[in-house]
């Protein structure tokens, strides 16, 4: 308190003064722990001009615990020296020692004692030398005498490195005279009442300078995940560039739109229990547009519109099994079978961003739950050359700049392509995205017109936010791991594009 015994003593010391007093000095005169000094100064601070204060820091070295008690009794390895007498100890007896396991490196290293393997007893430990000059020991009776400097920068880290010395950093304070200095000190009003104001008594009391830079309370609110923030960004780029958003509120899905849809055979191991998670109840989807399943069905199983198929026997029971989906190309097909019932053919521009489900192996860039982006272009005649230029401007637009296309094979898209973007915490290129055109196998059943491409891309939420949030495990951004704290001080998500093109290299 500015009106307490240790703001009064400081007022009168400074008062006598010439020039200013050091609050850790004053600290040890009064006799009193150096932050009630601390505390008198920013009490006297508050009432105005009485005081100047300028914060100092200064580094001395301080002896740890285990420092301390070499500095009392001597170093581990002189402490095991002294215990061997000059008949020798046994090596097994001498570990038992409080200082053994360590004093016994330290000691062979220096070269202070031998092993004898070849005693009848085991292994038994001799004097090498007559006597030893405890080096340590004098080195931090030095910095306990404040003769820290007379120390070299390697016997000081070598100490530090034995966890027997520390750098503390001292944070003091350099108080002065203020313009309004006085020892007396008079209580300033905070506030003006009801009562002052009908006395008069307000004209006589001294008030506290109102401070306009002083930041009020933050009020209580809640936190966006950075997840959230990210997909927010993502949602409003795909807006800009024209797109809609597709539903995609089902996140149970049948065999049907997750795969078979897609052209993706019912052998194929993605559809094993290791990869996909299958419901029990219920088990079976109980509608399925029949027409469309029956030309799905001919291209699986014979072929056409160009292809000769896969060559076995489609099952509708297998088509029919409800899963949680795997991604959200599922809500894609849906979309374009929309699309091609709709006449005349109107060119479309599709995007969504939800979560899919995979039983996958959790690693650093790995999780069974996580969310997907994907963009769906569909129009006459568009080539693999469109779908490179919309990536470009579509991780232009993310702030990422640093990308690499590599060929791929999916079973829907053909020609594919996977996007890797390099990482800087885990300094390495990262898989970002997948791409390619869907393949006629895909489209055609659905109604399509045959010189309608349709071109698409996806990619992981989580994985661009960790990139943009410089986050090394993705268990610490979702998960039972994820420190609360992150989500409060994560900043606002602004996936600026920087200037120029971006930096791509195709890998053949």
């Amino acid at each position: 308190m500015a009106d307490g015994p240790v703001a009064e003593a400081l007022l009168r010391r400074l008062d006598a003064a010439d020039g200013g007093l050091d609050s850790a000095e004053l600290a040890a005169e009064l006799g009193v722990e150096h932050q009630a000094v601390v505390g008198a100064v920013k009490s006297l601070q508050a009432l105005g001009e009485i005081i100047e204060a300028e914060l100092r820091s200064t580094k001395h070295w301080e002896l740890t615990a285990e420092g301390q008690e070499i500095d009392r009794e001597g170093s581990h390895e002189a402490r095991v020296f002294h215990s061997v007498p000059p008949e020798g100890l046994a090596q097994s007896e001498l570990m038992r020692l409080p200082s053994g396991k360590v004093g016994f490196s330290k000691a062979m290293s220096n070269k202070w004692i031998r092993v004898d393997k070849s005693a009848a007893d085991g292994p038994r430990v001799f004097r090498v030398v007559d006597s030893v000059e405890d080096e340590v020991q004098r080195r931090l009776q030095l910095v306990r005498g404040g003769q820290a400097e007379k120390l070299g920068e390697k016997e000081r880290s070598e100490l530090k490195k034995r966890k027997l010395l520390t750098e503390v950093t001292l944070k003091t304070y350099w108080v002065s005279k203020g313009s309004a200095f006085s020892t007396s000190i008079s209580k300033q009003e905070a506030e003006l009442s009801p009562e002052m104001i009908s006395s008069g008594s307000w004209r006589d009391r001294p008030f506290k300078s109102y401070n306009f830079s002083a930041h009020g309370i933050l009020p209580d609110s809640g936190h966006l995940h950075p997840l959230l923030k990210v997909r927010t960004q993502f949602r409003q780029i795909f807006l800009e560039m024209g797109f809609t958003e597709m539903p995609t509120d089902n996140f149970i899905e049948s065999s049907f739109w997750n795969f078979d849809a897609l052209f993706q055979p019912q052998q194929h191991p993605a559809r094993d229990q290791h990869d996909t998670f299958f419901l029990k109840d219920p088990a079976e989807a109980l509608q399925l547009p029949t027409d469309y399943v029956h030309r799905v069905k001919r291209v699986h199983s014979h072929g056409g519109y160009g292809s000769q198929g896969y060559k076995y026997n489609w099952k509708l029971d297998e088509a029919r099994k409800n899963l949680l989906r795997t991604h959200t190309t599922a809500a894609s097909a849906r979309a374009l079978y929309r699309l091609a019932q709709k006449k005349p053919f109107t060119p479309a521009k599709y995007f969504s961003i939800d979560r899919v489900f995979r039983n996958e192996t959790l690693d650093a860039t790995h999780l069974a739950e996580f969310h997907q982006i994907e963009g769906v272009v569909a129009d006459h005649g568009l080539t693999l050359g469109h779908l490179m230029g919309v990536l470009r401007e579509f991780f232009t637009k993310l702030g990422i700049t640093q990308l690499r296309f590599k060929p791929a094979y999916n079973p829907y898209t053909e020609p594919s392509m996977e996007v890797f973007s390099y990482h800087q915490g885990l300094k390495k290129w990262v898989e970002v995205g997948n791409s390619g055109l869907f393949r006629p196998e895909m489209l055609l059943p659905m109604g399509l017109p045959e010189n309608v491409s349709v071109i698409a891309w996806g990619l992981s939420l989580e994985r661009p936010t960790m990139i943009k949030y410089n986050i090394n495990n993705i268990r610490e951004l979702v998960g039972h791991k994820v420190n609360l704290q992150m989500v409060y001080d994560s900043p606002l998500c602004r996936l600026d594009a920087e200037q120029g093109s971006p930096q791509t290299q195709e890998t053949t």
